[in-house]
């Protein structure tokens, strides 16, 4: 798969999280969120800001070390009303930063690249997990690119060995050398995990034998590996061998 761009992921994230303010503008902030227990549609969009503001602060900033998010300023307004707003202005803020930035300036971060590239990209998948999270409070069916969902399956399992807590629960699944694998049905896209000292992946091994192959769309799939669709729903995936291996590898690397 080709990767997009430094200036392509910017304009990705623009047009999803446009698509987010518009959606979230026009709705009750205290709809419950059935994807995130617990939280409303106010803390997803509070959430979704607070990321786009510690992103920004983190490549202006060029840090070289670990900065909390609870240790930038927000300028939340008082008033939950006003989220949407706030959200969007929290978005231009940080593409604003990103787009006058160097890719290949170095940079910390959370993931596996530690250049300012990094960032794009992963606020793409941030917004596009977190609409599908208001999209299906709101009854509304996700629609997602289906190139964009594959690389953000690309990219969550780069980024998966980065999280310790992941690995470790990897580990005590207690499952080496067994194989999942996850095969796009509107893409030509496949992913091969095998485990073993944590997990390592591959792509485009349709030939390799599996323990278990789940089947969909690359937009499902990427939301099933983020936990916002379960691998029984049977109108969106044909699971093939063992499934308890599925869910208990979802179960694992679950953030």
């Amino acid at each position: 798969m080709t990767r997009l761009t430094h200036e392509q992921y910017c304009d990705a994230v623009e047009a999803v999280d446009t698509r987010f303010v518009e959606l979230v503008a026009g709705a009750d902030p205290d709809t419950p969120l059935p994807t995130c227990p617990g939280w409303t549609l106010a803390d997803l969009i509070k959430h979704h800001g607070t990321t786009h503001r510690w992103m920004e602060h983190l490549v202006r900033r060029r840090a070289t070390e670990r900065v909390w998010s609870r240790d930038v300023p927000l300028d939340l307004p008082a008033d939950t009303a006003a989220y949407p707003a706030w959200l969007a202005g929290s978005v231009e803020l940080s593409l604003r930063t990103l787009r006058g930035a160097d890719p290949d300036t170095p940079n910390w971060t959370h993931g596996a690249d530690q250049h300012v590239r990094f960032f794009p990209r992963r606020l793409l998948y941030e917004a596009v997990v977190h609409l599908a999270d208001a999209e299906l409070a709101l009854d509304r069916a996700p629609r997602i690119v289906p190139s964009i969902a594959a690389d953000g399956i690309d990219e969550f399992l780069e980024n998966l060995p980065c999280y310790s807590w992941v690995a470790e629960r990897v580990s005590r699944l207690d499952r080496d050398g067994e194989r999942l694998r996850f095969s796009s049905t509107n893409t030509d896209d496949s992913w091969l995990i095998t485990l073993g000292n944590g997990c390592t992946w591959e792509t485009g091994r349709d030939d390799a034998p599996a323990t278990v192959t789940a089947h969909g769309s690359s937009g499902d799939l990427l939301l099933l590996i983020y936990g916002r669709l379960q691998p029984g729903d049977a109108d969106r995936f044909l699971v093939t061998g063992n499934g308890e291996l599925l869910t208990s590898w979802l179960a694992a690397t679950a953030l």
